[in-house]
């Protein structure tokens, strides 16, 4: 029973999160954004002192369940250790701790986040490393199977479906996102969980703190006759059937030696802290450990997952291909991010605001300094001063939460024109893109030449109503590069 309900919890976890990344039409977030919220790492970074404590207190009570249910790396660990193992379900043998790479790997990674260099830690971090297979790998497909069933619905005159643009956002945050899937693929293919009790640092921080948990799983040497089963099964690789004793820092609580053992000597019981010992394994009932564990299951399930959204579907203009991405001296972050060194101190690059960003704006950046960190262009759209969907479903704090009257209001870039790319000068014609799509008034067309009615109308941009939102940039039919685009700012400002 305790399997079936970890399985059960698991499966709405990682069902919820990657359909949160799937999703382009803005609709999931309502439901299955605080999964998203309740991660490690991203409720650390984000300062959110009551899930960090909940899910420590959650593990000194139950064990790592935050492994095997909550985080989606893990569960998908265990659907392709699953299908390895259909042919041979006990097919793991007990191995020691490697303890000096896990505690290595952790202090790396506390470095990284120490020293500011967020995006280098989101490598092994298991939820941003997930979330960036599930952008660059599964949503493209996604979208395609999308778009087929969109081919096939319009010419039966019916509109259930739309279709959308697949395209590379980044070369190289694809190359990690498939280097990540294949090492983990292999690795689990073979051997389990070995990626969360050698590499992640999360699981190696909880692994600490489960070794000293109430409720573990224990044997009882009075009935377990050594048929090593049990270790068989482990794909946590912890239960040494020998000298009959289980490294909780590797265990998972997945609850499959309890389904393995035939003679009925594993157990999930009550243990106290510190170490179980065999005396306590013989003599401490099994019913408690049930109940505990529902009660577990409430609380890390608690949320609404019933309620009512419109489907977005932002209008606008006809998309404009073909176009390069400027050089910018500063890169363009979010309404709500506040300054660049907050977003890059706090922006673990899970590419959640990118698969969400319904206007195409937010993509991986390619620079060395913030490497798949978000950042902003406006080669396919421009940022919308109504839409707030990457503040809304940001987990780590990166971007903080905000309304449309904040966003409508605060600077995040500046306009810059290039005379020799303004068709105006090139074609000696009059465009006015650039002013009748700035939202803000910050674009006036004024005669190139004021005694001379005939010269064509150039833009002059007033910098200080300028909000940088990218409109003039996107609209401009300027090619390769546009004659205006944004410059960002350090720090955003109100105006």
């Amino acid at each position: 029973m305790l399997r079936k309900i970890r399985i059960t919890l698991a499966t709405l976890f990682f069902v919820g999160i990657t359909a949160l990344f799937l999703d382009f039409t803005g609709v999931l977030p309502t439901y299955f954004g605080w999964m998203a919220k309740v991660q490690f790492v991203p409720a650390l970074l984000a300062v959110n002192i009551a899930i960090v404590a909940g899910l420590l207190l959650l593990t000194l009570i139950f064990g790592r369940v935050y492994c095997s249910t909550i985080c989606p790396m893990g569960v998908m660990q265990d659907i392709v250790s699953w299908i390895a193992g259909k042919k041979n379900k006990r097919r793991f043998t007990y191995s020691k701790g490697k303890t000096t790479l896990r505690t290595t790997m952790l202090i790396l990674f506390a470095v990284a986040l120490v020293a500011n260099v967020a995006w280098l830690a989101s490598i092994i971090e298991p939820y941003s490393a997930y979330g960036r297979i599930v952008n660059n790998l599964f949503a493209p497909l996604y979208a395609w199977g999308n778009n087929l069933l969109a081919y096939f619905a319009e010419r039966a005159d019916s509109y259930l479906f739309y279709t959308t643009d697949v395209w590379l956002k980044s070369a190289g945050t694809l190359a990690v996102a498939a280097t990540t899937f294949v090492v983990i693929f292999i690795l689990a293919w073979r051997n389990g969980r070995t990626w969360c009790n050698t590499i992640c640092p999360v699981g190696t921080l909880l692994g600490f703190v489960a070794r000293y948990s109430l409720f573990k799983p224990t044997i009882d040497t009075s009935k377990c006759s050594g048929c090593n089963l049990c270790a068989r099964g482990c794909k946590a690789s912890c239960i040494d059937s020998k000298s009959k004793e289980i490294d909780y820092s590797r265990c998972v609580a997945c609850m499959n030696c309890l389904e393995t053992c035939k003679k009925g000597a594993m157990g999930y019981r009550y243990a106290g802290f510190g170490k179980a010992t065999k005396k306590q394994a013989e003599t401490s009932p099994g019913n408690n450990g049930r109940r505990e564990f529902l009660s577990a299951g409430a609380m890390v399930t608690a949320g609404s997952l019933l309620a009512q959204a419109n489907k977005k579907v932002d209008g606008g203009l006809a998309i404009i291909e073909d176009k390069k991405i400027p050089e910018r001296a500063t890169p363009i972050v979010p309404v709500g991010a506040g300054t660049l060194k907050h977003f890059t101190t706090h922006c673990t690059a899970c590419q959640l605001c990118v698969s969400k960003c319904p206007n195409n704006v937010l993509r991986p950046s390619s620079s060395i300094e913030r490497f798949m960190q978000p950042e902003m262009s406006f080669e396919r759209g421009f940022c919308r001063t109504a839409c707030t969907a990457c503040a809304d479903v940001c987990p780590n704090g990166a971007i903080k939460p905000i309304v449309p009257e904040q966003k409508s209001s605060t600077k995040i870039g500046t306009a810059v024109w290039i005379a020799d790319n303004c068709i105006a000068n090139k074609d000696g014609v009059t465009c006015n893109n650039c002013e009748r799509h700035c939202p803000n008034g910050a674009i006036k067309m004024i005669r190139k030449k004021d005694a001379d009615r005939n010269t064509p109308r150039i833009p002059m941009i007033d910098a200080e109503r300028c909000l940088g939102c990218g409109a003039c940039e996107y609209v401009c039919p300027a090619r390769p590069f546009s004659a205006i685009f944004v410059e960002g700012i350090e720090e955003h400002r109100t105006i």
